[in-house]
């Protein structure tokens, strides 16, 4: 009778919940993605090198996905609607210290602690929904979540570039943040709780080790231009990194309850496809946070026109799964999953040869290829994910997934701006020196051409556009390198997901209902 009462209780208010969690969660994409066009103006205001920078965007990846587990674990000990307000009340508290932060460690710290909000939010918003709709119900309710990331992920950098363009400030950004997600806050105690009634614990022991390891490889990717790839530093993170790793895996085969079963990673079709996200980082969510700078620097463009040009890219992806999923059923999972990767690598092989200060007519095809591939993968990825394994292993194969994802965004992220630094780097040694080569690629990647030209010697001219041509050169080989690794993806998910045949496509809205369940 007390469980039959708590899930009447559950579902009395579903389409409160639904509008509550939908609402807070459109502002966590807003926010990851939106980051990386008030940048420049961060590193204007604050007076910052680039690795600090860095990790203005760095850091909330890093913790949202490190703590994406920890937190699902949480929400089912402690309840789905404590750990949802909780991850509001931290991830606004976090918005408003950052946008007050008098310095450069302040702002990291409050986008450290923004990243776990974020995770708590998504878990908790998504247990909320799973346990308020059944059936078809909950196909749409999940299907309107999905929705409510994509807007926020569409146009996070064009919110972000209007705020900072229209009030002048970077702050505006995250004061705005934080304001907007208020009311949400204060109707979270109308919703129904819930909790499991045997929840599995938590793998502290897999989450620490992961999460140590992780950082400390994005810190050496990070750091490796500016400090020496051979400094102490990167090496000692690099060789902690890989002990970490090692650690992890031994006590992930232990643990009664791990947080990733590496033994999922056997089935080849489930590594083909947690394979795609860390892929698809480096193909569509690196590009992301790295382009703004370039445009502002190199084209001249304020946040907002950057913001704007932006859409070409994420647009894509509020289009694209409607219409795979109309599709889906009449073509080979192989076929869309391959055809995603051909899309990213065809649109960052186009992006590697489109010279400098091309308009957004000449942008707007490699932009649009990306952006098409990557909402191909929304439709299929989740559903694809917890159905290429037995179903009593569907949660954990979800869980790795998004493990996988997050992660992979967060190496790829760092992996692309310390390319983009050493090669832009290496281009400026030539004519002006090492020790000015790297004070002008610091402020170029950061979006300001004109506080590079200031940090160079000689007619402003010839050093403008010998910045130009070194950043677009840089941005050349970043592209040209995704394009590589897209291809050798492609080939790679295909051989995969041969083996055992391809599967038909489920719909698009499938997915969200078995990752819920």
């Amino acid at each position: 009778m007390v469980n039959a009462a708590a899930a009447l209780r559950g579902r009395a208010r579903p389409g409160l919940t639904l509008t509550v969690v939908c609402a807070a969660i459109v502002l966590v994409p807003v926010t990851a993605t939106g980051a990386s066009v008030a940048l420049p103006d961060v590193s204007s205001s604050l007076h910052t090198g680039l690795s600090a920078a860095q990790w203005v965007v760095n850091a909330f990846f890093l913790t949202f996905a490190s703590f994406m587990a920890i937190s699902g674990s949480l929400a089912d000990l402690t309840g789905r609607r404590r750990m949802f307000g909780a991850g509001i009340a931290l991830f606004s508290a976090a918005m408003l210290v950052a946008a007050f932060a008098p310095a450069i460690g302040l702002l990291i710290a409050a986008r450290v602690l923004a990243g776990i909000g974020a995770a708590c939010v998504i878990t908790g918003g998504s247990a909320l929904l799973a346990h308020s709709f059944e059936g078809r119900a909950r196909t749409r309710a999940f299907g309107l979540f999905g929705t409510a990331i994509g807007l926020g992920l569409a146009f996070g950098p064009l919110i972000a570039g209007v705020l900072v363009t229209s009030l002048g400030s970077w702050r505006a950004f995250f004061v705005v943040a934080a304001v907007v997600l208020l009311p949400p806050l204060a109707v979270v105690p109308m919703l129904p709780e819930s909790r499991d009634a045997h929840p599995a614990g938590l793998d502290w022991p897999g989450a620490i080790t992961f999460t140590l390891g992780l950082s400390l490889f994005v810190l050496a990717v990070v750091e490796g231009p500016t400090a020496g790839w051979t400094s102490p530093l990167v090496l000692g993170s690099f060789a902690a990194f890989v002990v970490l790793l090692a650690v992890f895996v031994r006590v992930e085969r232990r643990a009664e309850h791990p947080m990733i079963d590496v033994s999922l990673f056997t089935e080849p079709r489930f590594l083909a496809i947690c394979a795609m996200p860390v892929l698809l980082a480096f193909g569509f969510v690196a590009p992301l946070i790295a382009l703004p700078a370039y445009f502002m620097a190199v084209h001249g463009m304020s946040a907002r026109s950057a913001g704007l040009l932006l859409i070409l890219l994420t647009g894509p992806t509020l289009v694209m799964p409607v219409l795979i999923s109309s599709v889906a059923h009449q073509i080979s999972r192989r076929v869309l999953l391959v055809g995603t990767m051909l899309l990213v690598a065809a649109g960052a092989g186009w992006l590697a040869v489109v010279p400098a200060h091309t308009g957004a007519g000449g942008l707007a095809g490699p932009l649009l290829l990306i952006g098409a591939g990557f909402g191909v993968s929304l439709a299929i990825l989740d559903g694809a994910a917890v159905s290429s394994v037995e179903p009593a292993r569907a949660g954990m194969a979800a869980g790795v997934f998004n493990t996988m994802r997050l992660g992979g965004e967060s190496v790829a992220i760092a992996i692309l701006g310390s390319l983009l630094t050493a090669v832009t780097q290496a281009r400026l040694a030539g004519p002006l020196g090492d020790g000015v080569a790297g004070a002008v690629t610091a402020k170029l990647l950061q979006g300001d051409m004109a506080g590079a030209v200031a940090a160079g010697p000689g007619p402003a001219p010839a050093l403008r556009a010998a910045a130009e041509a070194a950043y677009t050169e840089a941005l050349h080989a970043g592209m040209g390198s995704i394009a590589v690794v897209a291809l050798l993806g492609a080939l790679m998910v295909g051989l995969l997901t041969r083996e055992r045949g391809a599967a038909p496509a489920r719909p698009a809205e499938e997915p969200a209902a078995s990752t819920a369940a």
